[in-house]
């Protein structure tokens, strides 16, 4: 399979870095029928973690938010890409950005060990069309 790779917007939320927090986050999520294209977790200090979630409706995401409370951060944009896994897969991407002078400022990427992969793709947001434009979407 060629690879997909779309836009798709983030959102931040702290927690404070204990056992079942971020279960009861996503938990209430699943139960107000919220889907994620992806997450990420990050500690960002002694006794806190950051949550990025990546919802597959951004406005859903935020209505739910805003009845339950939950603060967030965002919308903040991104690109996933997913795609099959062969050798030199994330150094064409970089390519790409590179050769249109956009600078990657993180990533995080994985593959299911099935042939497939997930890659998702951070850039400031004043290179973020320059950067549409160079992987092609």
């Amino acid at each position: 399979m060629p690879d997909v790779i779309r836009r798709v917007d983030y959102y931040h939320t702290t927690i404070r870095d204990r056992p079942g927090e971020s279960y009861k986050l996503l938990a209430q999520l699943a139960e107000l029928g919220l889907n994620l294209v992806a997450f990420t977790a990050v500690p960002v200090g002694p006794n806190t973690t950051q949550l990025a979630l990546f919802p597959e409706d951004s406005g859903s995401l935020e209505s739910a938010a805003q009845r339950a409370g939950m603060r967030l951060d965002g919308p903040h944009p991104a690109f996933l890409v997913q795609g099959d896994d062969h050798l030199g897969a994330l150094a064409r991407i970089h390519q790409d950005l590179y050769r249109a002078n956009v600078n990657i400022y993180a990533s995080s990427g994985v593959t299911d060990g099935r042939g497939t992969f997930g890659y998702l793709i951070y850039v400031r947001p004043e290179d973020h069309d320059r950067a549409a434009g160079a992987l092609g979407i």
